[in-house]
């Protein structure tokens, strides 16, 4: 499999837990972008490397630790992909390696009890549940990422879910770089720790009073939410996110599963969140071309309405993707766009966890990365618009009233 990009970058350090704090040191940097094709589906990216083949390479490779933060766990029928990458992560805890899991207690409800059993089976692995609602309200752990020995990590769309390897589109990037691998570190290690705390029946202290921004003017850096529980470092991604759509110039492409300016709320009425919503309409009013591409979860009432609103506007363009159904039939929560990318100007790369409404970037916890790299931003313009061309994507219709989706059910 030929890697998309081999990228060499000077970085300064951002203190994490010390690294490099006083040196100043130029640190090696790689990082390689990871997709999913949904098979059966026409979309092939031959140059990208699988995420499985990531996986189980990263696991392979560890030598002392293994840590996943994960919103929810399926490994599907034996001989899944996932199934696969659970054999490599099973022969690391039998040859000493320790690894710690961390799940969203929320995503237990979606999670197969077979396959969190047998991660518990896992030897050298303890395996937690943190309810992030009690650290932020209505909120919930979405990032899907891993750390490995330390230096390596991922961040990426894919769930631990065996249809996110075989079933869904989806991006990721597989990080070699000692600051930014330290900075996901540390996010674990917060959470891990968070998690103890709210089991024993302690409240857990914000670590940010005040908003943290990051410097959006570096080659590469992390973003992270939410805001008051990112360790010391790592900038604030929904201020991130609107200062550089702020930068943006002449095109801005987005991917994501959902759009909508209302908060995510698991009971009650959703509230207006306008932060991501009017930084793009403030785009198009400057005159960038705004491309943004939702999925077909992404038609019911009032979500679509929005998209509307948005679609009649000058500058922007709004397309739906509908992803044909596996030859072997229907499959639940499958089948779907589920990439969160970013390009703007053929200069930067936004590669994330967060769907793009309220309650994911300012209360849920997620991972961005962001690359400066016009390399890297082609490769993400390429594939939207591979999706954007394709027969799959249809622009919003005003006129047309939309079904609601059910995900769930065929």
């Amino acid at each position: 499999m030929k890697q998309f990009l081999v990228h060499r970058l000077c970085l300064t350090t951002l203190g994490v837990a010390g690294l490099l704090a006083s040196a100043g040191l130029c640190a090696h940097s790689e990082f390689e972008l990871v997709h999913t094709v949904p098979v059966h589906a026409g979309l092939a990216t031959p140059d990208l490397a699988e995420p499985v083949k990531v996986w189980c390479d990263l696991f392979d490779q560890a030598r002392h630790s293994i840590d996943l933060g994960q919103f929810y766990a399926s490994a599907g029928p034996t001989g899944s992909r996932l199934d696969t990458v659970l054999k490599h992560l099973e022969a690391a805890g039998r040859r000493g390696v320790k690894i710690r899991f961390l799940l969203e207690a929320k995503g237990l409800r979606m999670s197969d009890p077979a396959t969190i059993a047998r991660l518990k089976a896992i030897p050298n692995l303890e395996f937690r549940t943190l309810d992030y609602s009690k650290l932020t309200g209505d909120s919930i752990i979405h990032a899907k990422y891993m750390v490995i020995d330390g230096r390596l990590a991922y961040v990426g769309s894919q769930n631990f879910d065996w249809r996110s390897l075989e079933h869904i589109h989806e991006t990721g990037v597989r990080i070699d770089d000692a600051t930014m691998a330290a900075q996901v570190q540390a996010i674990f290690d917060q959470d891990w720790a968070a998690q103890a705390e709210v089991a024993a029946g302690h409240a857990v202290a914000p670590l940010n009073r005040a908003e943290v921004r990051a410097d959006i003017s570096r080659p590469a850096f992390l973003v992270a939410s939410p805001n008051a529980y990112n360790p010391a470092g790592i900038g604030d991604s929904q201020q991130a996110l609107v200062d550089l759509l702020a930068q943006a110039k002449k095109e801005v492409r987005v991917q994501v599963l959902t759009y909508a300016p209302l908060e995510y709320a698991v009971k009650g009425p959703r509230q207006f969140y306008p932060v991501i919503d009017n930084a793009l309409r403030a785009a198009a009013q400057r005159g960038v071309k705004v491309k943004l591409m939702v999925s077909s979860w992404n038609t019911g009432k009032p979500a679509i309405g929005y998209l509307k609103s948005l679609a009649v506007l000058p500058n922007v363009e709004v397309r739906v993707v509908t992803l044909p159904q596996d030859p072997s039939g229907f499959i639940p929560f499958a089948r779907v766009i589920h990439t969160k990318t970013m390009e703007i100007d053929d200069q930067i790369a936004w590669i994330g966890t967060s769907n793009w409404e309220g309650g994911y970037m300012d209360k849920s916890r997620n991972l961005e990365v962001v690359l400066r790299d016009p390399a890297m931003a082609a490769r993400i313009d390429q594939l939207h618009q591979q999706l954007w061309n394709s027969s799959y994507a249809r622009p919003v219709d005003v006129n047309e009233d939309y079904p609601r989706p059910h995900p769930g059910t065929p």
